[in-house]
């Protein structure tokens, strides 16, 4: 039987206002937000900005939250695999940092339907998009963390993540080697990166990173504060999409 999104009005009901989905979406993350402005601008995509004054997108809680993650991440890797060396808590903790993982727990979490984004984006399917979802997701943690500290999200973070730590077994390969070894696998040229935007500060920059193998069609992309980190986004992103 079907489930409702309780972030989805019922047929025939209004719409849930700003203050209800925000509330709503509150209690899903388990947080009494104090301000609940670093809340709703965690959930604002930079496109409901356009011709409004409203908060900020979420991009720079992003930022932070990208940070909080990474050390709240490792600190429970360290925990739980005490006699695992270096690379193999990185290559743990590159897979649970990735777009498609933080995309699926947004998506289970049902945090797709509590974004606000202009209607036309809306329309094309903005809310689906895998790095939009991750950018949320870490936004979120972000707020989170402003909002309550270590604790909070502490708390958010490792209630999110226990499925997918309790599923783990062997330190998983780094997604550039296992994409690069699924196409030799296959007889198949090495994969292709290329840069496709780059923004941000000085300081903070943001990189978006393409990746593709020979002619086909499909194509990973990953964005990260480093080329590095968004290349093994983007062959995490194109692994997904060729094994699904």
């Amino acid at each position: 039987m079907a489930v409702r999104n309780p972030l989805e009005p019922a047929v025939h009901q209004s719409p849930l206002t700003d203050a209800e989905r925000l509330a709503e979406a509150a209690r899903i993350l388990g947080h009494h937000f104090a301000r609940p402005e670093w809340l709703a601008e965690a959930l604002t995509h930079r496109s409901a900005l356009r011709g409004r004054r409203r908060t900020a997108s979420n991009e720079r809680l992003e930022f932070v939250g990208d940070r909080v993650l990474g050390l709240l991440i490792a600190e429970w890797l360290a925990e739980r695999f005490v006699s695992e060396d270096e690379g193999a808590l990185g290559r743990r903790l590159a897979h649970l940092v990735s777009g498609p993982t933080l995309a699926a727990i947004a998506a289970e979490l049902r945090l797709p339907a509590a974004l606000a984004v202009a209607p036309g984006e809306a329309r094309a399917g903005v809310r689906k998009r895998a790095s939009v979802l991750a950018d949320a997701m870490e936004a979120v943690i972000g707020a989170l963390y402003l909002d309550g500290g270590l604790d909070a999200a502490r708390a958010f973070v490792r209630a999110a993540y226990a499925p997918i730590m309790a599923a783990q077994g062997a330190p998983p390969k780094d997604a550039k080697t296992a994409l690069q070894e699924w196409a030799q696998g296959r007889g198949l040229p090495l994969p292709t990166y290329r840069v496709a935007d780059r923004d941000g500060p000085p300081h903070a920059p943001a990189f978006t990173i393409t990746v593709t193998i020979g002619a086909d069609p499909a194509a990973g992309q990953g964005r990260a504060g480093s080329k590095q980190a968004a290349e093994q986004a983007a062959a995490a992103d194109l692994l997904t999409r060729l094994t699904a």
